[in-house]
Order: C-alpha cells, then structure tokens, then sequence
C-alpha cells in the first residue's frame, strides 16, 4: 500500500492535482475559524448546551460544509450552490427552455452553469438575511445577545449597516467557496464541492471521539469500556454496508445484432447493462432533511421570538420537539417516509428507461426476451423500481442508525452521527470517487491502482 502512495507522488501531473487540491482545502479550513464581526463568538459559543437554535445550527452544519455554531465568513457553506444546482436541474426535466439547453452540450452546460451561479447569489442573500435574523432574535444561555455592542444604535436597535455587511460577507463566502469547488474540478482531482462537504464533517470527528471517550469509564455498563468497542464495530459494519451497497449493481444481459461487413462478421457479443442499485446516491437522505429542517428551524424561530411566559411558548417547544433531529418518533417516521419518497423521485428524474432503451436500438443491441421500444424500456423500469426499493430501505437504515446508536449507548445525536449516518455515507462515497478517478490516472500510465 505505501509503495502504491510512493508511486502517486512520482507522477508529477497527478501529484500537482493532490497537492493544489490540499491547498485549496487548507484556505477552506483557514476561512472557516474566521468569525462575523457582528456576532458575539463568546455568546454563541454558550449555546453548546443544546437545544433551540444550537440543535438547529448543529444540524444544518452536517451538509453545508461550515460551523454555523461559530458564525464564520463560510457561515452559508455550499448548501445555497447546492440548492441552486437541484433546482435547475429539476427544472431541466420539466420546463422546455432548460431541457432545450442541456440537450445543447458543453455550450449548453456553460449557460446553464451561469444561470445557477445567479440563482446562488439570490440563495446566499435570502439564506443570510434569515440567518442574521435568527441571531438578532436569540438570546445566550445567561440572556446575553448574540450580537457585539459596538454594532447597536444608541437608542439599542441593530445597525442596518452591520447587517448589510453582515449580509455581504456570507454571500461573498458562499460564492469564494464556490470558486474553490470549481478550482479543483479543474485543476485538481475529485468533485471539488464534494471534497468541501467531506472535509467539514471529517473536522468535526476527533471531537466525536473525543466526547465519547470522556464518557468512558473502565467498567462495563452504560457509559463503560464496552461502548466504544459497540461503537467501533458499528462503524466498520456500517463502512462495509455503504462500500457493498454503493458499488451493488443489477447487471441486465444484453445482446448486441450481427452485422456483416465484406467477409468479416461484427457484433454477436454479450455483455451486461449495470444498474446501480442506489441510483440515488445521498440525494434523497439530504432532499429529506432539509424538507424536515424548515419546521424546527420556523419553530425553533417562534421559540426564541416568544417570551416564556406566553402561552403560545410551550406549544412552540413542542411542536419544535417533534421535528428535532433524533429526538422523535415522528421525526424519524417522516424521515424514513420521505427517504423513499426522495429515492424513486430522483431516480425518475436521473434514469430515463425510454432514452436508454432507444440508445439500445439505436446501437443494435437488445436485451433477450424482450423487443426493442417500449417493451424494453417497460422491463427497465420494472427492473429500476425493485432495486430502487432494496436502495431506499438500506438508505433509511443508515440514516436512522445514529437515532439508535444514542438511545441505546447514551451518546449525543451529532457524535452518533459520525459512527454510522449520512455523514459517514457521504464521506464513503465521496473517497470512493476520489480513489477511482486516482485509479485512473495511475492505470493510464500502466501503474497498479490504488484497489488492485
């Protein structure tokens, strides 16, 4: 294996690609220990005690690539270019002009890069004016404001100057690392916004680790010795589960026509159409928890916004309990419900079985048994929505998987998160793309790859 990383270094094209993405990803870290002016650090740094707009920040930390909890320039992350990108591609399978655009190619692809880099800006706005909202409405654990004193009025209201400001850097520092992510898809190696989610939930497991082994205590029981062994396994397992499932395919036979030319016979061969069985990806596990992130974020909202004598206030508390994130039967139903939901969703959207089966014909192959056209395609879809199925349960499952982890070890959700969930699904899936695309350059050069 070392021999295998020696050789990486050795080829100047590719080391040049690793080390520039490592750069990258440095200034990404540098930037996100860089707090908002406006926000009292201290104050918010109280609010690790948990609940209202804590919980809310945490978990909205997991898929943007940032530490909200800290209010940096990157308090936005990716997310907004994210959203952007889902949206306009959505659009594209519904609405003519976008549609008429991919079909298009690469000229295309570069309009429709620019419109998703104005709709990202629309986002950030919208996203940080919401956000410095939520701040100048909380409070701190002793009642303190989250905001500095040097950026109130005299009479006590808020500078729109600073929020302004405010406003700007966070939708500079969406759209810088915006222009990291496309660095890297260029010059570097891997999806560069990919990278970028990766790199912030792996910043935060060594304190992952670390809470659960200030818990420990040698001695079998709840908090002994034997739960992070449990946790250590389940870490594996689910590591195991994500690499089987991610690489699973349904492999569809397929038979390409005979073809004479002159006195040589062509095609007459077998070969196999895959289909991935979680088409999907993580699509649907992020789709599911940003739909079920917007009640606890408009109660968590109410909560903060309402004195604790109002009557309304403990039905807001609640209502914003029974859409916390791990804390709710309910919660978890919704999730598990939606994941499916999300699943065949975009699998529609991603996989057309009628353009694959006409790419079939017209390449004069057919898959035995069924005529080319419509029958064809009918097989496909039939075939895509049973293994979409088998792709959704094991989704689900891995996105439940913290929610038992800390009921049944005592852990915290977000430490739980990081020994089995969407967090480790995507930092599994994402070095699996980044190994491979290494493979290639490795094997183009007649080196052994990195999963020989």
């Amino acid at each position: 294996m070392w021999e295998k990383i020696r050789t990486i270094f050795t080829i100047p094209e590719l080391r040049r690609k690793i080390l520039l993405t490592l750069l990258l990803l440095a200034i990404y870290r540098v930037g996100w220990y860089v707090p908002l002016p406006i926000v009292n650090v201290a104050a918010m740094k109280a609010q690790s005690g948990g609940g209202g707009l804590s919980d809310i920040l945490n978990t909205v930390a997991m898929f943007s690539a940032t530490q909200l909890k800290v209010t940096t320039i990157f308090g936005l992350g990716i997310m907004p270019y994210i959203s952007a990108s889902i949206i306009l591609q959505l659009l594209g399978s519904v609405w003519g002009p976008l549609e008429k655009l991919r079909k298009e190619g690469e000229s295309g692809q570069k309009k429709i890069n620019e419109y998703t880099r104005y709709l990202t800006v629309g986002i950030c706005l919208v996203q940080s004016w919401g956000y410095v909202s939520a701040v100048l409405l909380g409070r701190g654990v002793n009642g303190t404001r989250l905001i500095q004193d040097f950026c109130l009025n005299a009479d006590g209201s808020v500078s729109k100057g600073w929020i302004f400001v405010t406003v700007m850097t966070m939708t500079a520092g969406t759209m810088f690392l915006m222009w990291i992510g496309e660095q890297i898809d260029e010059f570097g190696i891997g999806n560069g916004i990919s990278l970028l989610i990766m790199a912030g939930i792996l910043s935060s497991m060594p304190q992952a680790i670390s809470t659960v082994m200030q818990q420990t205590q040698l001695e079998l029981g709840p908090n002994g010795i034997d739960r992070p062994i449990v946790l250590i396994i389940l870490f594996i397992g689910v590591v195991a589960g994500v690499v089987y499932i991610t690489q699973a395919q349904r492999r569809i036979p397929t038979q390409s026509a005979k073809h004479v030319r002159g006195r040589r016979v062509f095609g007459g061969t077998r070969q196999y159409l895959p289909l991935r069985v979680n088409q999907a990806g993580v699509m649907p596990i992020i789709f599911a928890s940003s739909l079920l992130l917007f009640p606890m974020m408009l109660f968590g909202l109410l909560i903060n916004s309402t004195s604790p004598k109002s009557s309304w206030y403990p039905i807001w508390s609640n209502l914003r309990d029974t859409f916390m994130r791990g804390q709710s039967f309910t919660y978890n139903v919704l999730y598990i419900v939606l994941i499916y939901f999300f699943c065949y969703f975009w699998t529609a959207i991603t996989f057309n079985p009628k353009e694959m089966s006409d790419n079939l014909k017209d390449q004069g192959t057919f898959i035995p048994g069924y005529r080319p056209g419509r029958r064809t395609a009918d097989h496909l879809e039939r075939v895509m929505v049973r293994i979409t199925y088998v792709g959704a349960g094991f989704l689900a499952v891995v996105a439940i998987t913290p929610t038992i982890v800390a009921y049944l070890w005592n852990v915290p959700y977000l430490t739980a998160a990081f020994f089995g969930g969407t967090g480790l699904l995507i930092v599994v899936s994402v070095a699996f793309d980044l190994v491979q695309k290494i493979d290639s350059h490795l094997i183009m050069r007649n080196y052994k790859g990195l999963l020989e």
